[in-house]
């Protein structure tokens, strides 16, 4: 499997993928803010789109516009629940509108539009491998900047404020950090898939553990095992690898709870 160079760059490409989205998801359902992360993968979807119809990589527009609305909905969120719902509702209906008339106008790319929303993982090649793994890096370092301010602020939002944390603008900058993760995560897994890399492995191990420095450990390794393994088993069976990963992602997570009864 590995003697060829497609299946080493997909292999490379989720385990960079999975450390970021093990770390970045684990903060992501801490704070509740799982439909963020949907969202961005829809508004992903618009973006990646729109690049190809101008015919720009679609990872540029992808990542220009998950950014953009990640500070829009940390912005417009308002610090409370109900004002981030309204956010992210807003802002995911309207880049749904023009995700749906930017692929009205693919009519000769169906199959790059089918990429976006499933992932091509074994389509990832050198110089893609390089702006993931950079991109990866600058983002792994932000979170160790903000994993301070960033647990406090979501564990105790108003004692943290109390003591001085910009807690609105950490929010912010979480968000546009979960946008660059989730744009990540389309490479691998599709638009449709992204919660099986960036949700499943954090939901798993904050049901195993409630230690944060344990749990981050474990969404990130979870992540990589899902990955690996829906690689290896897409490979063994010739089924698509987003769906061995999705389906290692909910089994894990429905594990917990037979573990547990058991």
């Amino acid at each position: 499997m590995l003697a060829f160079e497609f299946m080493r760059h997909a292999f490379a490409a989720t385990g960079i993928v999975a450390v970021l989205a093990g770390l970045v998801g684990y903060f992501m359902v801490l704070r509740g803010e799982s439909f963020a992360g949907h969202a961005l993968s829809h508004v992903g979807f618009a973006g990646a789109t729109g690049a190809i119809l101008l015919g720009m990589p679609p990872l540029w527009g992808l990542m220009a516009l998950t950014v953009a609305a990640g500070l829009a909905m940390g912005a417009g969120g308002r610090g409370t629940t109900q004002g981030r719902d309204v956010a992210v509702g807003l802002v995911l209906s309207c880049t749904l509108g023009f995700g749906l008339l930017f692929l009205h106008f693919l009519t000769t790319s169906a199959a790059r539009a089918t990429a976006l929303l499933f992932g091509n993982v074994l389509g990832v090649d050198g110089a893609m491998l390089a702006w993931l793994a950079l991109l990866a890096a600058g983002c792994v370092l932000a979170m160790a900047v903000l994993s301070r301010p960033l647990l406090f602020a979501s564990l105790q939002p108003e004692t943290a404020e109390a003591r001085g944390v910009p807690v609105r603008l950490v929010s912010t900058l979480f968000l546009a950090i979960v946008a660059v993760a989730t744009a990540e995560c389309v490479q691998i897994t599709g638009v449709l898939l992204v919660f099986a890399l960036m949700v499943g492995p954090a939901a798993t191990a904050q049901r195993l553990t409630a230690a944060p420095g344990r749990g981050i450990v474990l969404s990130v390794l979870l992540a990589a095992a899902e990955g690996w393994g829906g690689l290896a088993l897409s490979w063994w069976t010739d089924c698509p690898a987003s769906f061995w990963i999705s389906a290692l992602s909910t089994a894990a997570y429905v594990g917990t709870y037979l573990g547990k009864r058991g």
